[in-house]
């Protein structure tokens, strides 16, 4: 039996090119978003994407697990702030999610900064999501002590 499972739906009117999409969670814990393949694949115009939106799920899963892991390993952090960038491309035709650039800082009392990019790393390694991209996404750390 699973921990946890979450839902989304999203109902999409039109063919790819002109049409559209909104998407919900089941949670309600955000509002209904609007998504085009232009915004996609263009610009955002004030609607989101699939990319976007792994990539806030992965920033948000890093962030958890780096906090547990200094709190483990050395000192709760004061501040950690997460940044991922989830970068779509054309490959061989066809899209691809290629990589997945994650950049990291923050304060943490009693450690220095190679302490930190070493625990950084390992919350990485240890990370849900970077474990479900692992294998088909480059994930890219960048880590930093403030």
């Amino acid at each position: 039996m699973p921990l946890m499972e979450r839902k989304a739906d999203i109902v999409w009117e039109g063919d790819l090119q002109t049409g559209g999409g909104r998407l919900t969670v089941a949670s309600g814990a955000f509002p209904e978003l609007p998504m085009t393949f232009a915004a996609r694949t263009e610009r955002a115009d004030g609607k989101t994407s699939p990319e976007e939106l792994i990539a806030a799920a992965h920033a948000t899963c890093y962030a958890m697990a780096f906090s547990n892991m200094l709190k483990q390993q050395a000192s709760a952090p004061e501040r950690l702030e997460v940044s991922a960038v989830c970068t779509l491309d054309r490959v061989e035709g066809a899209l691809k999610i290629t990589t997945m650039d994650i950049t990291v800082s923050g304060r943490v009392a009693g450690i220095d900064d190679a302490r930190f990019k070493e625990l950084a790393a390992l919350a990485e390694q240890r990370c849900p999501v970077s474990n479900a991209l692992r294998n088909n996404v480059d994930i890219r750390l960048h880590a930093q002590l403030e």
